[in-house]
């Protein structure tokens, strides 16, 4: 687990906040988001109009292959809702999130509750829902807790890790039905006709054109390639940083800047990846429209460079391989118990 300074100056977040004020890069930016309505919109009606005129076939796979790009495309959007980076007003913002989440077959109110705890604590390992995962360990505390298969799957978790996230696009479906099977959403009949319209209509569909071999075929590779690139846009954020366990404390400037990791690559990555290969400037400002947050990396960055805080940018790759290094070393002491043993 890498360690962290706990040595604080609350006001270098303030100097920070003035200066991306004064460029202007909080102002909403509702027409690059139009924008985004629109495509996304044809990318998801050529992709359900694909489906039909093909019908019965295996070249199915292609439009299921395809479909789980556009399905992460569209939770992207429904993050930035979440963060009230598209419109000024709470009500809006909610409107877009709560048709994002219906169309991918997400509980809305559910994944806003789970993602404000991680902003508020990312990577502490009490309060951040993100490495509370039952089949990882992300920490030497988290590795030595473990028991039964999920203590085996820590010791292996470095390979394990990428088919894991296959499981990614289910996993967001049950927490989202149980969540709001035990009424832990606000608008608990709102979610419940919007997943119950998305499940009805995407299995009646898949298994009305297709023959049944064929449908499960089409789910398992839809859903397990959405899981995988929601997990694969999601795990270079923070996944090997430093974390926080109970008792430090650190500014809110260090600790969104000291757990979390951009990732390089230019306009093709920040595509990809929705604008969260910017999650150092995501962090410190979350309501910044996602077409600012390139601008405002630079100020960042220097701002850091200048107090003398770490600010750890790298490749995609790059950033893949020291998750897979974290995850293979947090695994190391059980792996030699077991030997021992």
């Amino acid at each position: 687990m890498t360690s962290i300074d706990t040595a604080q100056r609350g006001s270098d977040f303030a100097q920070l906040s003035r200066t991306v004020k004064q460029h202007g890069l909080l102002q909403r930016r509702q027409g690059s988001y139009i924008l985004k309505f629109a495509i996304n919109a044809a990318l998801l009606a050529g992709g359900w109009m694909a489906f039909a005129l093909l019908g019965s076939s295996w070249w199915q796979l292609v439009t299921a292959a395809f479909l789980a790009v556009v399905f992460t495309q569209l939770a992207f959007v429904g993050h930035d809702a979440g963060h009230k980076q598209i419109f000024a007003g709470k009500r809006a913002n909610d409107v877009v999130g709560y048709l994002h989440a219906g169309l991918v077959g997400m509980s809305y109110d559910w994944w806003i509750s789970k993602h404000n705890r991680h902003h508020a604590n990312p990577n502490h390992e009490d309060e951040d829902p993100d490495i509370a995962i039952p089949l990882l360990a992300f920490t030497s505390m988290q590795a030595a807790a473990k028991r039964g298969v999920p203590r085996w799957v820590a010791k292996h978790q470095a390979v394990f890790f990428f088919p894991l996230l296959a499981l990614e696009g289910l996993s967001l479906h049950m927490s989202g039905i149980n969540a709001v099977r035990r009424r832990e959403v606000k608008a608990t009949g709102l979610e419940a006709a919007l997943l119950t319209i998305h499940i009805t209509g995407y299995l009646t569909a898949v298994f009305w054109v297709l023959s049944p071999l064929q449908a499960i075929a089409f789910i398992a590779v839809h859903q397990g390639l959405w899981g995988l690139y929601m997990g694969c846009s999601f795990a270079p954020n923070h996944k090997g940083m430093a974390t926080l366990s109970a008792g430090q404390k650190l500014d809110y400037l260090r600790k969104q800047v000291l757990t979390s990791r951009n990732v390089r690559g230019g306009r093709i990555v920040d595509f990809l990846l929705g604008g969260l290969n910017y999650q150092i400037e995501h962090h410190l400002f979350p309501s910044m429209p996602r077409a600012n947050l390139r601008h405002a990396q630079p100020l960042v960055q220097q701002f850091c460079d200048l107090s003398a805080i770490p600010y750890t940018q790298t490749s995609a790759i790059g950033s893949y391989a020291q998750v897979l290094r974290h995850l293979h070393a947090i695994g190391a002491p059980l792996r030699r118990k077991a030997h021992a043993s």
